[in-house]
């Protein structure tokens, strides 16, 4: 593309009455398109019609009128079109309407710069919100900005805050095996094995109250874990896969739940295969709300001595903490938990005092139990005699 005069191989280059210089190329599809700005300098329009000429040879051009789309307009799109489960639709279109359209729906998506994220971001905080909701709602604008720069609207996500999408909660209590015990011992019967289950399989709640008889296979002591429940905003529950599909999976019992399971579900499983294992009083699913009232749970958890807001979550916490404990490894404890990612299962493999003292035990028993250990006491013992012998004792 030759400019008028001859003189550039690409683009364009004109004075402008007002001293300033405009650049404009033809584009793939043989449109003129003048630069988004003007120019001070000759040399500055030039370079910038460099760059162009540079993303069209690597195929990276994209027509800059394609992002010239309302955030309002796609973000809305995408959250019809994501396939997500009807409770994570809820939370995601909580968090557009209340933490992101009313900041950043008006704005073009070729407008959003990692300076505009920033003040959005620092504004929602600034307003009260909490970094948890803050950190979700920019991990929802992440994802919304990552599709249009998979549909070429946009060169690249301007989300690039480093820590912008992640909260740390405080590490969460866990029981002791004694107040586990305690704990199920103050419940309602028909919800004794639930804690119990709770803490010693490390199942999440959702996937507590959707086990049927079918799920359970006692004679192999085997929990399939195949799908979960979930309570909508309006108290609706929804059954539906788990969570990820390392979700689904098949935890093995101890042997000594496997016969609490027995008993429960004798008693109090609804009949059937489909029939479910833990209901609530009036046989139907158990909800949180209805569960907290019939067990007393606030008052239950500080009557055993549990920490003030221990949750019942915290039960599948103790469970993978004392899976770790017993020598689980990341791989296992993954497949356990239902988790894909490594980082959660390190969690609970953090050094506790009680497993650093017995590798301790163990290397003094390595030690001890070799000849060279045994050598090296001797000397040691050597060692501190000739100190005992030259101690002269405090300077006067």
């Amino acid at each position: 593309m030759a400019s008028r005069k001859g003189r550039r191989r690409f683009g364009w280059v004109r004075k402008l009455p007002s001293g300033r210089f405009q650049a404009s190329y033809l584009g793939p599809d043989d449109i003129r398109r003048p630069a988004p700005n003007t120019f001070s300098r000759k040399t500055d329009a030039e370079q910038w019609l460099s760059l162009v000429e540079g993303e069209l040879i690597r195929g990276d051009w994209s027509d800059p009128e394609f992002g010239c789309v309302p955030f309002r307009e796609f973000g809305g799109r995408w959250l019809k079109e994501h396939r997500i489960s009807r409770r994570t639709r809820e939370e995601y279109d909580s968090l557009w309407r209340h933490h992101v359209e009313s900041f950043l729906g008006h704005l073009e998506l070729s407008d959003i710069s990692t300076g505009t994220i920033r003040t959005w971001r620092s504004t929602l905080l600034a307003k009260g919100r909490s970094e948890d909701r803050t950190a979700k709602a920019y991990r929802l604008v992440r994802a919304i900005l990552n599709t249009a720069v998979d549909d070429g609207r946009i060169k690249r996500n301007p989300c690039r805050i480093k820590g912008a999408g992640e909260y740390r909660t405080a590490e969460r209590p866990t029981a002791s095996i004694a107040q586990v015990y305690s704990l199920a011992e103050q419940m309602p019967k028909r919800f004794r094995v639930l804690v119990l289950a709770a803490a010693f399989t490390g199942l999440r709640w959702g996937e507590l109250i959707a086990l049927r008889r079918c799920d359970i296979d006692l004679a192999s002591g085997v929990i399939h874990v195949r799908r979960r429940l979930a309570q909508l905003s309006r108290g609706g529950m929804q059954s539906g896969a788990p969570k990820s599909v390392a979700g689904v999976r098949n935890v093995a019992i101890p042997a000594f739940l496997v016969e609490e399971l027995d008993v429960h579900i004798s008693e109090y499983a609804d009949a059937g295969p489909e029939g479910l294992i833990f209901r609530g009083e009036k046989g139907g699913m158990l909800r949180r709300s209805n569960f907290g009232r019939a067990t007393n749970w606030t008052e239950t958890v500080t009557k055993v001595a549990l920490p003030k807001g221990f949750h019942f979550h915290d039960l599948r916490h103790t469970g993978n903490q004392l899976a770790a404990n017993a020598g689980a490894t990341t791989r296992e404890l993954m497949h356990r938990m239902g988790h894909g990612s490594m980082r959660a299962a390190l969690i609970y493999q953090h050094a506790t005092i009680d497993r650093d003292r017995q590798i301790a035990d163990a290397l003094g028993d390595l030690v001890g139990n070799s000849a060279g250990g045994s050598g090296i006491r001797r000397d040691r013992d050597h060692d501190d005699q000739d100190d005992a012998s030259t101690d002269l004792g405090p300077v006067a």
